[in-house]
């Protein structure tokens, strides 16, 4: 805290106000900034410095594509502080309801297509490695950390096999699109009546349907399925993507699941490693997500089956 005091004194402000609005899952913080009647958002990424980069990187370029997110004031780099302008405080989760959902998300959807204009020249790709690799967190955390089930050396082969043919339907869509990676209702503000995005430094070059996924199948919170994926279409609709509804939604499933084992591993993680037990609660829905895709398709069955364990 000394050093964000020193580098505010830095930068002129004197009669401040500097209060904790949140950390994120990362190890990154956020503190508000108020002078006078203005206010700023103070990221505070000490931890994780390698993360300053890719957030001016991607900042740029989703500036280029105009979609609205923080203009950066002031940076730090060697400490790894960033001053940026202040999105306010409603997220979009704020304002979600069964009458407003059909309406916010189309508007979270027109944010989507927007982003897959952008130029993914130089961000990671997210390729098969990266996506199976992410979902073995689940295994290790999860099962084996967080539930104590340890599978044995058939079981976990045979886990391998469904987790590849998880990637491979992933990759079976149409790849290189810009991908936010955690497009849901807590990463997105609204701010003067305008969506505007933040968490986005992860950014990756990825599938079609991924940041469709984590807007409609939000692990935060849950609306009714048909409808969600009547609005997947509705993308398909907007894209021009030539396929049958069928197996568009097929896509959708299977990535939705690749997300979503990955995230039960990523909460059993954060619960046990970091002591952030709050994302447990998160789980049971999470899962819920999972079942309901392994329910859908025969060669799923077997997954279910142990996640019902």
């Amino acid at each position: 805290m000394q050093a964000i005091k020193e580098w505010i004194a830095d930068l002129g402000y004197e009669n401040y106000e500097l209060a904790v609005i949140t950390a994120d899952a990362s190890f990154r913080k956020y503190y508000r900034l108020s002078v006078g009647e203005e206010s700023f958002v103070l990221m505070d990424a000490s931890a994780d410095k390698d993360s300053i980069y890719p957030f001016i990187d991607i900042s740029v370029r989703l500036l280029k594509a105009k979609v609205e997110v923080p203009r950066i004031i002031s940076q730090n780099i060697k400490e790894g502080f960033l001053l940026i302008s202040d999105l306010g405080s409603q997220h979009l989760a704020d304002m979600l309801s069964p009458m407003s959902v059909e309406l916010l998300y189309m508007r979270g959807i027109s944010e989507i297509v927007k982003m897959q204009e952008i130029d993914t020249t130089g961000i990671d790709v997210y390729d098969k490695t990266f996506l199976i690799s992410e979902m073995n967190l689940m295994e290790e955390w999860y099962l084996r950390q967080h539930k104590s089930i340890f599978l044995s050396e058939k079981g976990l082969k045979n886990l391998e096999k469904i987790l590849e043919m998880i990637a491979d339907e992933v990759l079976a869509q149409p790849q290189g699109l810009f991908v936010h990676r955690d497009f849901h209702s807590r990463n997105i503000m609204l701010t003067s009546g305008k969506l505007a995005l933040i968490d986005y430094q992860d950014a990756m070059s990825g599938a079609l349907t991924y940041d469709l996924v984590s807007l409609l199948k939000d692990v935060y919170i849950e609306f009714d399925t048909q409808k969600m994926e009547e609005l997947a279409l509705e993308f398909k609709v907007l894209k021009g993507i030539d396929v049958s509804d069928e197996e568009f939604l097929r896509w959708f499933h299977f990535t939705a699941l690749q997300r979503h084992i990955k995230i039960l591993g990523i909460f059993s993680r954060l619960n046990i490693r970091d002591g952030k037990k709050a994302y447990l609660k998160n789980i049971p829905l999470t899962l819920k997500y999972v079942l309901d895709v392994c329910s859908k398709y025969d060669v799923l069955k077997p997954l279910g089956e142990l996640l019902k364990r």
